[in-house]
């Protein structure tokens, strides 16, 4: 790896990460706005329900999915982006009659629409950003601009429990989707200012077709899955993140249960509190670590760093006696767990991740990942989860999930580390 890369914005390249920062900020603080919101639903209908919710969020996304390769098979880029996220604003006004109307939907039903929306729109407009920024940036760029671009998503993690935390008391739950709504409008601006800015300067400009439809089938993104070596170990890595994530979401619905019970308040409110307390590690990781070590070391180093540093979390949860008393009176130390986890998957592993799109074709980038970014890790969520109750049911209590965290951890940073050096060096299935 070269170490003398040079790791300043270029002049002509400030327009672009400006943009690229206002566009991630606002998709995630639309979404950070609504998942408190999400969260104390689940709390409400309990972790035995999350099954149940996880197997009908995986089957939405499943044909969500299709439906997006299909788009990307027929229409431009320019087309593409703005329709998904005019189509999200569209199911989020529709959810807001049904809030101001209790009568026509019970807690129960709602709650299960709500969780299975939110869970959708998530992975959703996430992939489809990132798709779009693989797309318009080259790999050295996107070394040294992507920690830089996901800042703004960071930024809108934090300022959504922010918003949420603020307004949850003094107004209805059916305007924070309005709130929502704005920011998703936001991004289409972003979105068709950044085209324009990509076919003038960026990668577009001598990329011949980088624009337009990707060609081939609705089908191709489920079968480069099982087909191509690349999509195959990002689906592995993948699977094994979300399992680790899927678990502490779990032992931290309970806590959250068990600590505010029948006070849907205070448990909105400590959801937001770890989803600000995330967030602000994630900035400091950026701003510190990730950027220095993509651009000196690449991907793999990313992996590797954050698959040890969740291992010694699991083996330091496996030893605590009581993984639910708060440390310091803030969080419990399966709290802080989620938190570290959500931290390093948002703040390096998915700048290390994105980086190695960009030095695939464009049929991976938006169809491939696609499908690894909302179906597997969708799939991984139902999985997880089945195999959360049949652990409980041989007996596993937390201090057992902790050891299952590390082994996972440790399986994935290999596997990330190893297909991290090989696509760097340009040995990768075309």
């Amino acid at each position: 790896m070269n170490k003398k890369l040079n790791m300043r914005i270029k002049l002509e390249e400030w327009y672009a990460v400006a943009l690229s920062f206002v566009y991630y900020f606002c998709i995630l603080a639309a979404y950070y706005v609504m998942r408190p919101i999400r969260d104390q639903l689940a709390v409400e209908v309990g972790s035995a329900q999350l099954p149940r919710f996880f197997a009908l969020t995986f089957v939405v996304t499943l044909l969500l999915t299709q439906m997006f390769a299909w788009l990307v098979s027929r229409w431009p880029r320019r087309v593409i982006m703005p329709v998904v996220y005019i189509f999200f604003i569209v199911c989020q006004l529709i959810f807001i009659p049904l809030w101001n109307n209790r009568e026509l939907l019970s807690v129960q039903n709602l709650g299960l629409m709500f969780f299975v929306w939110v869970s959708v729109f998530n992975l959703s407009v996430v992939s489809v950003f990132w798709s779009f920024m693989t797309d318009i940036w080259n790999d050295e760029q996107s070394r040294r601009l992507f920690p830089i671009i996901a800042l703004g998503g960071t930024a809108g993690a934090v300022m959504g429990p922010i918003i949420t935390r603020g307004l949850i008391e003094v107004i209805d739950l059916a305007l924070l989707l309005v709130v929502s709504v704005t920011l998703l409008l936001v991004a289409i601006v972003c979105i068709v200012f950044l085209g324009k800015w990509a076919h003038k300067y960026g990668v577009n400009r001598y990329k011949k077709g980088n624009e337009a439809p990707v060609g081939g089938g609705m089908l191709d993104g489920l079968k480069q899955i099982f087909a191509n070596s690349f999509i195959v170990n990002m689906s592995l890595m993948m699977l094994l993140s979300d399992a680790i994530g899927t678990i502490a979401y779990v032992l931290v619905t309970d806590y959250s249960g068990m600590a505010f019970p029948n006070n849907a308040i205070a448990q909105t409110r400590f959801a937001a509190n770890m989803d600000l307390a995330a967030n602000l590690i994630q900035i400091v990781l950026q701003l510190t670590v990730t950027r220095w070590m993509l651009v000196r070391y690449g991907a793999g180093s990313v992996f590797a760093l954050c698959a040890g540093i969740v291992v010694c979390a699991g083996l330091t949860m496996a030893l605590i006696q009581d993984p639910y008393v708060p440390v310091l009176g803030i969080f419990p130390i399966v709290a802080l767990v989620l938190i570290m986890t959500r931290a390093l998957s948002y703040s390096m592993i998915q700048s290390a991740r994105e980086t190695l799109y960009t030095l695939v074709p464009r049929d991976l980038r938006y169809k491939g990942k696609n499908a690894v970014d909302t179906v597997v890790w969708r799939a991984g969520d139902v999985v997880s989860l089945l195999s959360i109750n049949g652990f409980r049911a041989l007996g596993v209590n937390v201090s057992g999930f902790g050891l299952i965290w590390a082994l996972l951890a440790a399986t994935s940073g290999l596997i990330g580390w190893r297909l991290a050096n090989r696509v760097e060096r340009g040995d990768f299935e075309k």
